[in-house]
C-alpha cells in the first residue's frame, strides 16, 4: 500500500530556506509513535529515540510529529500522544486537560529546524476518531492549533517556546465535514506571518480520500497541477519503512528506489517520498538514507516530460 503526501505552503516568505518545496528529492519521515517498538517489544535498543537524534544527517527534510489524536478533550483542548517520548499518562498535563506538557521537546524541535528541516504536527492517526460537527467548530479548532503549536500565543503550549512549521492531516477515522474550513482558517492565520507555514495531508490509498475528498479533489498529478488552488503543491509517494511498519505495502529498498525514480521521471508534481516511520527506517538498515540517496542521485531540480509512446 502506498500513500501520497501532499505539501502546500500556507503563507509566502521571500528569504531562502534550506527546505525547498520545489525540489524532487525531499524525504518526509513520521516520528512520534515508536512503530518499531510496538512491533518488537523486547528490542528496546531500537525503540524510538528523541527527535533530535534523527536530525544528525541530511537524510530527512520533513518530520511530521505523530499524533495529535484528540481534537476536543478535557478543558476543550486537544491531546497528543508521542508514545515513549511524551504522553498524557507518563508525563505531566496542563491543569484541567489531557494535554501533555512536552516542553522538554522544544530543544529537539529547534535543533532540527536550525539544520534546515521542518517539523510539523500530524493530526489524527490510525486509531483516532476525530472531526468537526460544523464549520464554527473547525474555525475554533484552527485558532487553538495556531495558538498552542504554531505562531499564536497561549499559556498551554505543549512544546514550550518552539514554533512548529505547520500541520499534517492523517485523518483515518471520524467525521469528514468542515476540513476545508479548518484548512482555510489555518491559512488565513498564517497569512502575513514572519515565517513560512505548511499544510500537508496523507490521504488513504483509495482516491478520492474518504475524509479529505473536498480538500484533495481530483486525480493526483492533474489535481496538483490543474485543480489545486496552490499550483506549487507537491505529491510524495508514501510507504512503510519496514515490513513490520504496516500490514501490507512494504517495498524492499531497491523496488522502492525504482518506483520513486519512475515517478520522478513521469510527473512534475512529484516532490519526493514519505516514510512511516523513523524508528522503523533506522532499524531497517537506514531505509530512509538509502531512499534519500537514490532521490538525490536522480536529481533534485529540473524536469523533462517523457516522450509520448502512444500510437499516432
Amino acid at each position: 500500500m502506498r500513500l501520497l503526501l501532499v505539501f502546500a505552503a500556507a503563507s509566502c516568505l521571500l528569504e531562502a530556506e534550506a527546505f525547498d518545496t520545489s525540489r524532487y528529492d525531499n524525504l518526509a519521515v513520521y516520528w512520534g509513535q515508536n512503530s518499531y517498538g510496538a512491533a518488537h517489544g523486547t528490542d528496546s535498543a531500537n525503540f524510538q529515540k528523541r527527535l533530535s537524534f534523527y536530525c544528525n544527517d541530511n537524510a530527512v527534510d520533513v518530520f511530521p510529529i505523530a499524533f495529535l489524536n484528540v481534537f476536543f478533550g478535557a478543558g476543550g483542548l486537544p491531546s497528543i500522544n508521542l508514545a515513549n517520548i511524551c504522553n498524557p499518562t507518563d508525563n505531566g498535563t496542563f491543569a484541567g486537560t489531557n494535554l501533555a506538557n512536552c516542553a522538554s521537546m522544544a530543544s529537539d524541535i529547534t535543533a532540527c529546524q536550525a539544520k534546515g528541516k521542518i517539523v510539523t504536527l500530524s493530526l489524527g492517526g490510525a486509531s483516532a476518531s476525530v472531526g468537526f460537527q460544523n464549520d464554527n467548530q473547525a474555525i475554533t479548532f484552527a485558532q487553538t492549533i495556531w495558538n498552542i503549536f504554531l505562531g499564536g500565543s497561549s499559556s498551554t503550549r505543549p512544546f514550550g517556546t518552539a514554533v512548529l512549521d505547520g500541520i499534517d492531516l492523517d485523518i483515518e477515522g471520524g467525521t469528514s465535514s468542515s476540513y476545508v474550513t479548518f484548512v482555510n482558517s489555518v491559512r488565513s492565520l498564517a497569512s502575513g506571518a514572519s515565517k513560512k507555514y505548511y499544510i500537508t495531508a496523507a490521504p488513504q490509498c483509495i482516491f478520492p480520500d474518504g475524509a479529505l475528498g473536498d480538500v484533495l479533489n481530483g486525480a493526483q498529478d492533474h489535481w496538483a497541477r490543474v485543480v489545486s488552488p496552490n499550483k506549487n503543491v507537491k505529491i510524495y509517494i508514501g510507504a512503510p519503512a519496514s515490513s513490520s511498519a504496516a500490514g501490507s505495502g512494504y517495498q524492499v529498498v531497491d523496488d522502492m528506489k525504482s518506483i520513486s525514480l519512475a515517478m520522478r521521471k513521469s510527473f512534475p508534481s512529484f516532490g519526493g517520498v514519505m516514510l512511516w516511520d523513523a524508528s522503523q527506517a533506522y532499524a531497517n538498515s537506514r531505509y530512509d538514507l538509502a531512499i534519500k540517496n537514490s532521490l538525490v542521485a536522480a536529481g533534485g531540480t529540473g524536469f523533462t516530460f517523457p516522450t509520448c509512446s502512444a500510437p499516432a
